[in-house]
């Protein structure tokens, strides 16, 4: 991934240690997972996932600390508690669908069903992937760290622009992108 090499001290103060603190353990991907389905009350994540009471009520403590999940009085009965997704929790739908993608592909022989589609076209998802900012899909060999001061700048010298950013629900012209690659 290119000439600079991530130092351990680096590797400590990045993202990853901080998200493997708050996620890096079964149970929470498991109440994660059944949040994205519609759990939302203690009773439910303890028949629905078959979790120890304490074990549960020690990871929603955490979720909900981090701000990965929020309690809020349910509409119908102020007196019982729901856990509902914050922003910062439905950040985490691409990481868990690549981590079941990964689990699917590399786990035991899994026949996914019900399967997880696109609610437009009910075709099945692709593979996540890693993209550039213009939508194109990168591999391992196309991926490089550099110093915060020389982001944008190519290996020749020249210096890079950034195009529009692509969101949610945007349609990337793949041909177009390479195209736009090719001409430098």
């Amino acid at each position: 991934m290119g000439d600079i090499r991530e130092s351990l001290r680096d590797l400590i103060e990045c993202g990853l240690p901080q998200a493997l603190e708050v996620m890096g353990e079964r149970w929470s991907f498991m109440i994660l997972r059944a949040s994205f389905n519609g759990v939302h009350h203690f009773e439910e994540f303890l028949s629905e996932l078959g979790i120890a009471r304490n074990i549960l009520s020690n990871r929603l403590a955490k979720l909900v600390e981090h701000g990965i999940l929020k309690r809020e009085p349910c509409a119908d009965d102020r007196r019982k508690i729901e856990y509902r997704l914050t922003e910062k929790g439905f950040d985490l739908l691409p990481a868990m669908i690549a981590l079941r993608q990964w689990g699917q592909k590399y786990g035991a022989e899994v026949v996914e069903d019900p399967v997880l589609v696109d609610e437009i076209d009910r075709l099945p998802i692709g593979p996540v992937s890693i993209l550039s900012h213009d939508g194109r899909i990168l591999g391992p060999k196309d991926l490089a760290l550099v110093k915060r001061e020389n982001v944008g700048l190519r290996a020749d010298g020249t210096r890079a622009i950034a195009g529009d950013v692509i969101g949610r629900g945007d349609v990337v012209d793949l041909e177009a992108a390479k195209r736009r690659a090719a001409a430098g």
